[in-house]
């Protein structure tokens, strides 16, 4: 996608939205073209890259922001600045390389401060490993089935995550809310994933038997539930990492024979 862009000055590292009007109370890039009310759908991890092939900023969210004028919200791209920006309109193309992941840890005390999340940079640091990834966004929730609900239909429909990660809550306790929180989002499961994550957790332990993690597809993405522990988490992510880029491009269109 070509988009014209009238710059702000923005130094390198710096974060600003990308807007078709003025934002309220703050600084923002401004799309010149294609004329359009809203933003196009643009997926985090996007790149946008000037004449040169230089990728001058990322796409890091998606968001809504007051207008200027008073009017109606402003649907906005965060970006982040990859090079010292002059001010200046500028035609910019969009291109996207690698996957993006996003990982969300479930856990009362740790989202009170009262507990160090140890599940989620694992599980960050295992997919970055197999996978290529432009993007990589952690996010911390109580054991809240309202607050999940509205993240993963967020990062899946709206933000445009490849892959989103859940730790914790996939066990039968009163605040275990994961799996049927993912379930009720789904477009529909993958059981391939979560029998292969029982198999390596049951070859652990028997008390494995209790895990309710699902595993499946909303939009363009795949929701992958997974245990509490960090040594769980890595446990699980193990045993389907080696399906996940075919997963994931069989989700995108590719056409190739899954035999081949």
């Amino acid at each position: 996608m070509k988009l014209s862009v009238a710059l702000r000055a923005c130094s390198a590292g710096g974060l600003m939205p990308l807007s078709v009007a003025r934002v309220a109370g703050m600084p923002s890039h401004r799309l010149a073209s294609p004329l359009v009310r809203q933003c196009p759908f643009i997926p985090v991890g996007t790149g946008l890259y000037d004449a040169n092939h230089v990728e001058l900023l990322r796409v890091t969210g998606r968001c809504w922001l007051p207008a200027d004028d008073g009017g109606h919200a402003l649907q906005c791209l965060m970006t982040r600045a990859l090079a010292d920006l002059p001010v200046g309109e500028i035609s910019l193309e969009t291109r996207r390389t690698g996957r993006a992941l996003a990982w969300v840890t479930l856990s009362d005390k740790g989202s009170q401060g009262m507990r160090d999340d140890t599940s989620g940079p694992a599980m960050a640091a295992l997919v970055a490993d197999a996978l290529s990834l432009c993007h990589s966004q952690g996010f911390l929730l109580p054991d809240d089935a309202v607050q999940l609900r509205a993240l993963l239909v967020d990062l899946a429909l709206n933000q445009g995550y490849d892959i989103i990660c859940t730790s914790g809550g996939t066990g039968v306790g009163p605040r275990d809310i994961s799996p049927q929180v993912t379930s009720a989002v789904l477009d529909y499961p993958l059981p391939g994933f979560s029998m292969a994550m029982m198999q390596a957790s049951l070859a652990k332990t028997p008390h494995a038997a209790i895990s309710r993690a699902v595993a499946g597809v909303l939009g363009q993405s795949i929701i992958i539930n997974l245990p509490g522990s960090r040594k769980a988490v890595v446990e699980n992510l193990e045993a389907v990492l080696p399906a996940l880029p075919h997963a994931l491009d069989k989700l995108h269109g590719d056409p190739a024979d899954c035999g081949g």
